[in-house]
C-alpha cells in the first residue's frame, strides 16, 4: 500500500483542508489527440456491432478536463451533446482550444493517435481512419463553416441551441431529469464507470435515457489507479483501510469488478453486443492476498484489468415486461 494514498485520504478529514487542496486534473481529455482517438474507437466499434446511422443525440458520463470527446462527436455529425460530471473540470478556453485542434484533425482525416486496447485497426482504412463511416460527404457536411461556428457558439452558451446544435454541461449533476427519458441515441464513457459509487442507478438511468434501439459504449479501468503498488492491490485492502484512503473525497474508485457491470446490463434488459476483457496482466497480488470482501472474485474478474462493453436497448420490451 502506498503511504501517500492513506495520507491524502486522512487529510480530507481535516476541517478546511479540502478547500486549500488543488482541484487537480483527470488527465486525458486535455489533449485533442486523445479525445479524437477515444471517439474514433467508440464510433468505429459501434459501427462494427451494427450501428449504421450517425447518432444525432449523445450523452457522456465523466468528460473530465474538457468536453473534447463530445466535440469530436459533434464534428462527426452529432447535433446534440450532453456532458454529465461530478466536478466542473472543463473550462471554456480549453474547450475552444481543443475544438479548433479537433477540427483540423478531422479535416486531415488524421490517423488514430495510438493503438491502445482494444485494437480496432482492422476496421480502419490504410490511413488508419474510419472512412467507411466518416465519408467525404458526411465530413463535408459536418465541417461546413457555418456549422463549425454554431458549435463554437454553443460551447459558450450551454443548453441554448444554436442553429440546430446543442451542448449541455452539468457539473455537478444530481437530478436524473436533466436528461429527458427516451431522448438519447448513444450514451458513452471512457475510464469513468470505475469511479461511480451507485452503479445500479447509473445503469438504470442510462436505460431510461436511451431511445428504443439506443446504444451504450463504455471502456472501464479496473486497476487501482496508482493507489497501490500492484495494479490490483485495491482488492487487498480491508474495508476499514479503504475508508481511510477514500476519506471525504467526492469520488475515487468503486473497486467493483467486470461481472458487476455485466450483471447490471443483464438486469436492465440490455442486449450485450461485446464484453471484452483485458486479461493481459500477469503481475499484481496473489489470491491469498485478497481481502475477505473480495475472496470470492472469479478468475475472470481477478485477472481483468479493463473491459470494453457495448450494448443496445431493445427496440421493444420483452413479452410480459411493462417496459419503460
Amino acid at each position: 500500500m502506498r503511504f501517500r494514498s492513506i495520507a491524502k485520504g486522512l487529510l480530507t478529514f481535516v476541517p478546511g483542508i479540502r478547500n486549500l487542496l488543488p482541484r487537480g486534473k483527470t488527465y486525458g481529455t486535455d489533449s485533442a489527440e486523445y479525445c479524437y482517438g477515444v471517439w474514433l474507437k467508440h464510433l468505429t466499434l459501434l459501427w462494427r456491432h451494427g450501428m449504421r446511422e450517425m447518432p444525432r443525440t449523445i450523452a457522456e458520463l465523466g468528460p473530465g478536463d474538457s468536453l473534447g470527446i463530445g466535440l469530436a462527436a459533434l464534428l462527426s455529425g452529432v447535433d446534440r451533446y450532453i456532458a454529465l460530471d461530478v466536478v466542473p473540470f472543463a473550462e471554456t478556453d480549453r474547450n475552444l482550444h481543443i475544438f479548433d485542434a479537433l477540427a483540423e484533425l478531422f479535416r486531415r482525416r488524421a490517423a488514430r493517435p495510438s493503438k491502445g486496447w482494444p485494437d480496432f485497426d482492422a476496421d480502419l482504412d490504410q490511413r488508419l481512419f474510419p472512412s467507411h463511416i466518416l465519408t467525404d460527404e458526411r465530413l463535408a457536411a459536418a465541417l461546413e463553416p457555418s456549422r463549425l461556428a454554431a458549435i463554437r457558439n454553443a460551447l459558450q452558451s450551454f443548453d441554448a441551441p444554436v442553429d440546430g446544435i446543442s451542448i449541455g454541461y452539468h457539473a455537478p449533476w444530481h437530478d436524473l431529469r436533466i436528461v429527458r427519458p427516451g431522448s438519447m441515441d448513444v450514451i458513452f464513457s471512457h475510464a469513468v464507470l470505475e469511479h461511480v459509487e451507485d452503479l445500479e442507478t447509473a445503469y438504470s438511468a442510462m436505460r431510461a435515457w436511451l431511445k428504443p434501439g439506443g446504444w451504450i459504449s463504455h471502456q472501464i479501468d479496473f486497476s487501482s489507479h496508482g493507489l497501490t503498488e500492484e495494479w490490483n492491490g485495491h482488492w487487498a485492502c480491508p474495508d476499514w483501510l479503504w475508508r481511510l484512503i477514500l476519506g471525504r473525497r467526492t469520488f475515487l474508485i468503486n473497486r467493483q469488478p467486470c461481472s458487476v457491470h455485466l450483471g447490471y446490463l443483464e438486469k436492465g434488459g440490455f442486449d450485450v453486443l461485446c464484453a471484452w476483457r483485458n486479461t493481459e496482466r500477469r503481475d499484481g497480488i496473489t489470491r491469498e492476498q485478497l481481502a475477505s470482501r473480495w475472496r470470492a472474485l472469479s478468475d475472470d474478474d481477478f485477472m481483468c484489468s479493463g473491459a470494453f462493453l457495448q450494448a443496445c436497448k431493445p427496440s421493444s420490451p420483452p413479452s410480459g415486461s411493462p417496459g419503460r
